[in-house]
C-alpha cells in the first residue's frame, strides 16, 4: 500500500523535484525519507530471516553454513556454523557447532565453540567447549575440556594449524 503511493507520489514530485533544486534544504528532507523508507525494509528480512529447522525426520551428511539460526531436531553429520544454534532434545550432531550463541538440549559428538554456551540439564556433550561465557544446568551430561577465550570464534585457525 505505502509503496503504490509512493509510486504515485514519485511522478508528482519529479516536477517539484525540479522547483526543490533551487531549494536544496527541502530536497535534502525530502529524498531522505523515501531513500531510507525502502533500506529498512530491504534489510529487514536480512536482519530477522527466519531460523532454520532440522525436523525429527530429516538427516544431514554435510556441513551447515548460515548468518542466520539453526534449530536442529534431526541428525546431522558434520559441521555447523551459524548465529544461533539451538540443539533440540532429540538431536543428534556428530561434528563441531560454531555460533555466537548456542543452546544444546539434546546429544553433541564434537567440538563445541561460542561466544555464549548453555546446557541444559537434557544435554549430552562429548567433546571440548570453547566459549566466553558458559552455563551448565544440574543435570548435564559433558565429557571433555572447557576452555575459556575472549574470540572462541577464531580458536579454530590456531588449532587446525
Amino acid at each position: 500500500m505505502f509503496s503504490k503511493s509512493k509510486i504515485t507520489e514519485t511522478p508528482e514530485k519529479k516536477p517539484d523535484a525540479a522547483q526543490a533544486a533551487a531549494k536544496p534544504a527541502a530536497t535534502a528532507a525530502s529524498p531522505a525519507a523515501p531513500a531510507s523508507s525502502p533500506a529498512p525494509s530491504a534489510s529487514a528480512p536480512k536482519a530477522k530471516p527466519s531460523p532454520s529447522v532440522i525436523s525429527t525426520d530429516l538427516k544431514v551428511e554435510g556441513n551447515l553454513i548460515t548468518s542466520g539460526d539453526i534449530q536442529v531436531e534431526g541428525q546431522i553429520e558434520g559441521d555447523i556454523r551459524a548465529h544461533l544454534v539451538t540443539v533440540g532434545q532429540s538431536a543428534q550432531i556428530s561434528g563441531e557447532v560454531i555460533a555466537d550463541d548456542i543452546v544444546v538440549h539434546g546429544h553433541v559428538k564434537g567440538r563445541v565453540r561460542g561466544l555464549k554456551v548453555r546446557l541444559t540439564s537434557s544435554a549430552q556433550v562429548e567433546g571440548d567447549i570453547i566459549h566466553k561465557t558458559i552455563a551448565i544446568e544440574s543435570g548435564a551430561h559433558f565429557e571433555g575440556s572447557v576452555q575459556r577465550a575472549e574470540d572462541p570464534l577464531k580458536t579454530s585457525s590456531k588449532d587446525d594449524s
